[in-house]
């Protein structure tokens, strides 16, 4: 009996603003789903004590990210808090070829890019905090950042969710654990819908009763 081929890879996009959780909910998935891969983001910004290069991101100088940019290299590239991100093209296309399924923890600027270029392959989740106080408790408790660049994320925040109505699905992250289970729910269903199924018409037309 024939069996379906491997599906074709979900391009899974995670967005919110900074401190709503989204890294945390991006950790688990990854923890929990095998067939999950991060797309790793090319970025102009210094490297984070807990961060190493080649994980986190792709740490280069801004000459290094203006050369690949001119190249055509990125699929999508955004300035955040006057850093730059890139996605490397090829390295999305193979992996979604292969049906490897990418993780994708981006800004909205990143995520409208990827949609007007790859939208049949994108499956997009927005993640929001339970309030702004929480927002900004979070914000300060994970003392990544000074008191001034928090006053600016916070800032930053309120344009960041005028833009949730873009996304196919929203979360508000009052419980990570419940916020995790969510959005693997969402990322099983999407692996199901017949257009990622890969030889589906083939596999029905061996079973068919006609045959």
């Amino acid at each position: 009996m024939k069996s379906l081929k491997k599906h074709k890879g979900v391009m899974l996009v995670l967005s919110s603003p900074s401190g709503a959780g989204k890294s945390s909910i991006c950790r688990a998935l990854l923890d929990l789903d095998k067939n999950l891969y991060l797309s790793i983001s090319t970025t102009t910004r210094k490297k984070r004590p807990n961060e190493v290069s080649g994980i986190d991101y792709n740490f280069v100088t801004l000459d290094e990210f203006e050369y690949k940019l001119s190249q055509n290299n990125f699929i999508e590239h955004a300035k955040v808090f006057n850093n730059f991100y890139g996605t490397d093209k090829s390295i999305v296309e193979n992996k979604i070829n292969e049906g490897k399924d990418l993780l994708f923890d981006i800004d909205w600027q990143g995520a409208q890019q990827l949609r007007e270029k790859m939208r049949e392959d994108i499956v997009s989740v927005f993640i929001l905090p339970p309030s702004k106080k929480e927002l900004e408790r979070r914000l300060k408790e994970r003392g990544q950042d000074t008191d001034e660049v928090v006053k600016e994320r916070m800032s930053e925040a309120t344009a960041e969710i005028t833009h949730w109505a873009e996304y196919d699905y929203v979360i508000i992250n009052e419980d990570l654990n419940l916020s995790v289970k969510t959005v693997l729910g969402i990322l099983h269903s999407e692996r199901m819908k017949r257009i990622r199924q890969i030889g589906l018409g083939e596999f029905v037309r061996s079973i068919s009763l006609d045959n």
